[in-house]
């Protein structure tokens, strides 16, 4: 088991999740990141069902990184569910997606997101805002016991 915080991402763009991880590679900060491709992916992993089942492998996350438009369940489904959970709904997450449309940034928030980041659209910018995300929920805030 380790001592590292988790991060988990959910976004079922492959080529999001390679500029994701190649960003997070550049934190100065050392966490453990996990990636899911889709909404019911996402509470597998948060309840250790299926092939999430090992706890040592797939711990609790300390944050997580939600886009909105994936497939089986959207982020909007799933953000509901975690927030709905008592056992779950104390894990930050942030919404991390290409819409601006101001109606998902009030149902996001409405349903309990700690934060709403549309993505940039440059790597530098991607990489930048992901230090500041990760520095703020990672080392400056105290979040509750996992």
């Amino acid at each position: 088991m380790t001592d590292l915080r988790t991060i988990l991402i959910a976004d079922d763009d492959e080529d999001d999740r390679f500029l994701v991880k190649s960003a997070l590679e550049e934190s100065v900060l050392r966490f453990v990141v996990q990636f899911v491709e889709n909404g019911t992916e996402v509470l597998d992993y948060l309840e250790n069902k299926n092939k999430f089942s090992d706890t040592k492998q797939f711990q609790k996350p300390s944050l997580i990184l939600l886009d909105l438009n994936m497939p089986r369940k959207d982020g909007r489904e799933t953000l509901k569910e975690i927030k709905s959970n008592p056992r779950l709904k104390t894990v930050p997450i942030i919404v991390l997606t290409t819409s601006k449309a101001i109606e998902d940034v009030n149902l996001c928030y409405g349903l309990g997101a700690n934060g709403y980041v549309v993505k940039p659209s440059t790597f530098t910018g991607l990489s930048e805002t992901l230090q500041v995300l990760t520095s703020f929920w990672l080392d400056i805030v105290t979040l509750p016991p996992i």
